[in-house]
């Protein structure tokens, strides 16, 4: 008997009928095979395996095996996913796997309506697909008996986990988890799915909260064969397989043994318009996918193609629900279209018959570029394929700096965030909400003591109590004035999202909603009509209520424009990344097709930069009018660091860049090499700006220096600060014409 013929043995047989009969499939992949028996044993997992691998059902099918074998009643299990998108694109499958047992599956999240909601209620699903938001909500709402609703709960599903783990809605995430396992009486069998982890271990201690060292726990990660057989139905097998390595060659994250054989092309363009004219030229009858790094660019782009006559959809977060759907949707009935999004659409949503993705300018992370690629190749036949379009040379640089690791075997580790100190006192508040009263003393065990939510959060505690956010009386805490001032709109909805969105203006049609609009673009001044691009279209502005923060709009030719604002607006490079665009510059070139612009303007980039880059060290460079800077290709947190140590020798008032550091005109070699060694003695945390803790949702929750050392605890990268402080510099004097 095979393992295959196992796992099917080890399986509810109503399930195996229906794995073989309804979804026509031969035989287990080996993810699912290799699930099975840790997953029915009531173990913690993380499944890895590359996208469109039959992750979900590695999970789910187990889990409905244990529920029906147990007699689980009520709502058992929870699907938890980042996005709504991900949760509607998935819920059909789960119905229908929750159906061969003559369960149930439902969803729940911000665009239910009350209506369902209330039915959700009195008749509780087996599997409910939600967001940890809604959870939150679910927790701290008055008109959900949460423990009654929850009392059956025994397991958690975290699909696209590292979306989760590598920022603060993973902390988020974490602490209801906890909250949720106390209230259902039981510890929560925790499983974790995800396509592109370079440090999976890691991520499964994580992941398994205070339950880490107590529950058994693996990472259940097979070698994907990519001539394994494709089954018949179901999901569309996966062509070929992308090793995710963790962060350097060899780890234990690696689903695969080589790179795929996919089709990659960097090309330079130059402009939005000039990518549009290459969009519409190529790839005529088929449906592509074009990924951008900001809203703004989305908007551009999709007027462009639209005054082209191509077939657009648009995908983003300040559009309405249904402009989304209007995508998501394109995914499964348009052919010969293009649809243009952020990164709202790079994550698990089954996108079928796809045939290219472009990509403008280049992603932050590895990881991303993985999930993006994983959107292609995935019928039988065809191959993962990703086309570069760089919009100007740093975006080529970058482009080529990402491919160079990628093909290196590198993926970026997911972390969790440092010192997550906001989201301990968002916590506090939200359990005082969901049990009115809580004791003074006892708020810990809430959250088993992890991590931040241990004893280290008792100045947060004497802060809230102090500043009237939290009161105390006999022992008991409970909600205080200053929490009601600040987070009480609308029954403490405010309370339950973790990050802070700058303020937007709806944008209508008639009664239609399009989206929302930065409301800068409705303050400036202009000459002429006001016109606003949004959904891919421009608009004339008629009408603003400012009190309820409305915009009425008529369709326009053209001449609209897109902004958005926002905290945290601005890309990060990393170490790993920077320093890969340094190894390009020294003649190294990444292992795909190269077009002559892009050859071009990178062979320009390598003579811009002749006297900046050097294979033995870094280099200080001093320009004849007085512009002394430290080329230390190190990224945004390392640089940020460095600044802060040797602030001796750092220009004041300069921000780090990303490749370099401004010194002081006056700095010679051997105060360099005074400062050098005192700052590599005494790394320095970088200096926060205090305005920046408005961009730290619940940061006034805090007290000021508590605000302000989680963000300088999230701008710091010690690691790469030292290797920089390790290696030789040399000073470089150019003339008038050089940089």
């Amino acid at each position: 008997m095979s393992r295959s013929d196992d796992a099917f043995e080890l399986l509810d047989p109503v399930v195996g009928h229906h794995v073989v009969n309804s979804l026509g499939w031969r035989s287990l992949r080996p993810l699912q095979e290799e699930a099975v028996e840790p997953l029915l044993a009531g173990e913690d997992a993380v499944l890895l395996a590359p996208t469109a691998g039959g992750k979900t059902e590695a999970a789910v099918f187990p889990l409905l095996t244990r529920m029906n074998g147990r007699g689980w009643k009520g709502t058992s299990v929870l699907y938890v996913c980042p996005l709504k998108a991900l949760l509607n694109n998935l819920h059909p499958r789960l119905a229908t796997y929750a159906g061969w047992l003559g369960r149930t599956a439902e969803l729940w999240h911000g665009d239910i309506t009350t209506a369902k909601r209330r039915r959700i209620l009195a008749q509780r699903p087996d599997i409910l697909l939600t967001t940890p938001e809604s959870l939150e909500s679910m927790l701290v709402s008055t008109h959900t008996d949460h423990r009654a609703f929850f009392s059956g709960l025994n397991a958690v599903v975290v699909d696209e986990v590292h979306a989760f783990a590598g920022d603060d809605r993973g902390w988020h995430l974490l602490a209801v988890l906890e909250r949720l396992s106390r209230v259902a009486g039981r510890p929560l069998q925790r499983v974790g799915l995800s396509a592109t982890i370079g440090n999976p271990d890691e991520l499964l201690a994580w992941l398994q909260g205070s339950g880490h060292g107590r529950r058994p726990a693996r990472v259940v990660a097979p070698h994907q064969d990519p001539a394994a057989v494709r089954f018949g139905g179901g999901l569309p097998g996966s062509a070929a397989a992308v090793r995710p390595g963790g962060g350097r060659r060899g780890s234990a994250a690696e689903v695969d043994t080589a790179r795929p054989p996919g089709d990659i092309e960097l090309d330079h363009v130059g402009s939005v318009a000039n990518a549009a004219t290459v969009i519409a030229a190529l790839h005529r009858g088929e449906k592509r996918l074009v990924f951008c790094e900001s809203r703004r660019t989305v908007e551009e782009l999709g007027e462009q193609l639209r005054l082209k006559g191509v077939t657009t959809f648009l995908s983003h977060a300040s559009l309405s629900v249904d402009e989304r759907r209007r995508a998501e949707t394109a995914f499964a009935e348009a052919r010969d279209c293009v649809i243009v999004s952020t990164s709202t659409l790079e994550l698990g949503i089954d996108v079928g018959d796809l045939d290219r993705v472009v990509q403008l300018d280049a992603p932050s992370t590895v990881a991303s570029f993985l999930q993006r690629l994983g959107r292609t190749g995935r019928r039988p036949g065809t191959t993962r394929n990703c086309l570069f379009l760089a919009l100007d040379g740093d975006g080529l640089l970058s482009a080529a700096a990402l491919l160079l690791q990628w093909s290196r075997g590198w993926v970026e580790p997911v972390v969790a965030p440092p010192e997550p100190r906001h989201l301990v006192a968002q916590q506090l508040l939200a359990l005082c909400l969901q049990e009115h009263r809580v004791g003074e003393n006892l708020w810990q065990e809430w959250w088993g003591g992890i991590g931040p939510f241990g004893p280290g959060a008792a100045p947060v505690v004497r802060h809230l109590v102090e500043q009237g956010y939290l009161e105390r009386d006999g022992g008991l805490l409970f909600v205080g004035p200053e929490a009601e001032r600040r987070y009480g709109h609308r029954h403490f909805m405010n309370l339950t999202a973790v990050f802070t969105a700058p303020p937007e203006f709806t944008v209508l049609h008639g009664r239609g909603e399009i989206g929302r609009t930065d409301p800068d673009l409705l303050t400036e001044e202009i000459e002429g009509p006001r016109k606003l691009l949004l959904a891919g279209r421009s608009w004339l502005v008629t009408y603003i209520d400012w009190s309820r923060k409305r915009c009425f709009v008529e369709p326009a030719d053209e001449g609209g424009r897109a902004r958005w604002s926002g905290f945290g607006a601005e890309r990060v490079r990393s170490f790993a990344l920077t320093r890969a665009a340094r190894d390009l510059l020294l003649g190294e070139d990444p292992p795909v097709r190269l077009t002559r612009r892009a050859a071009a303007k990178l062979a320009e980039a390598r003579e811009a930069h002749l006297h900046t880059v050097h294979p033995g060290g870094t280099v200080i460079t001093r320009h004849s009018d007085g512009d002394v800077r430290w080329w230390t290709w190190a990224g945004h947190r390392a640089n940020a660091t460095l600044a802060a140590s040797l602030s001796s020798v750092v220009a004041p008032h300069r921000r780090a860049h990303d490749q370099w550091i401004r010194l002081r005109d006056d700095v010679t070699p051997q105060v360099w090499r005074e400062a050098r060694a005192d700052g590599g003695a005494r790394l320095c945390l970088p200096e926060v700006d205090s305005r920046a803790v408005r961009g730290l949702k619940f940061g006034d929750a805090l007290p000021p220096r508590l605000a302000e050392a989680t963000l300088a605890a999230r701008t710091t990268d010690e690691d790469g600060a030292r290797t920089v402080l390790a290696e030789s510099a040399r000073f470089v004097a150019l003339g008038a014409g050089e940089r």
